[in-house]
């Protein structure tokens, strides 16, 4: 029986030692060499300091910033665990909302979205990324269209002139992946952060 067994033994070891361990080292060290920046999380940093991940939205809410798009990532209710309220970019809960095209309570959400933003940016189109949220919540982009709409808040909130702000989201403007894959975006966390530093220029 043991000669049966010996080579079923030998070779579990043998693809878990190959699978397990030799090929996630010969990646990370393969990712490390070709791509450390991605690798290690698309870390921004701010004077030294880790400030998020390219990867990551943040919620923005200050009329001196860029706004994200919405997020329905939820935490705990820390007053009944059974029950949660939102968070929104809970990157330890990424989640869409799961509401389907049907649901008033999505309807609702849309509704009142589209109200806050003819607040923030006034009349015309509304961008569909201003008002829905990705399937993650942690969507750290936003459309051109969205972002230049915010241009004369973020101008007026910051005391800048309107050119001024509409050039520099027109550089942080990212293509599509060589020229063909995904959409034309801007990622928020790195437009704000070259926003604090127009405004100490």
């Amino acid at each position: 029986m043991l000669q049966h067994l010996r080579p079923a033994l030998v070779l579990i070891i043998l693809l878990s030692a190959i699978t397990g361990l030799v090929y996630p080292l010969a990646i990370t060290a393969i990712a490390q060499i070709a791509m450390p920046y991605q690798a290690n999380g698309s870390l921004i940093e701010k004077n030294g300091v880790v400030v998020g991940s390219a990867l990551i939205g943040q919620w923005f809410t200050s009329d001196r910033y860029f706004h994200p798009r919405p997020s329905a990532t939820n935490a705990p209710d820390p007053k009944d665990p059974s029950k949660t309220i939102d968070a929104p970019y809970n990157a330890a809960n990424s989640s869409g909302s799961n509401l389907g095209p049907t649901s008033k309570a999505l309807a609702d959400r849309v509704k009142a979205g589209v109200k806050a933003w003819r607040a923030l940016a006034g009349s015309g189109p509304v961008p569909a990324d201003a008002v829905t949220a990705s399937a993650s919540g942690l969507d750290p982009d936003i459309s051109p269209a969205n972002a230049l709409a915010q241009v004369a808040s973020v101008a007026k909130a910051r005391g800048l002139p309107q050119d001024e702000v509409r050039t520099l989201v027109q550089g942080a403007i990212e293509g599509r992946f060589l020229g063909l894959i995904g959409e034309p975006r801007v990622n928020v966390l790195r437009l704000n952060l070259a926003l604090d530093r127009l405004k100490s220029s």
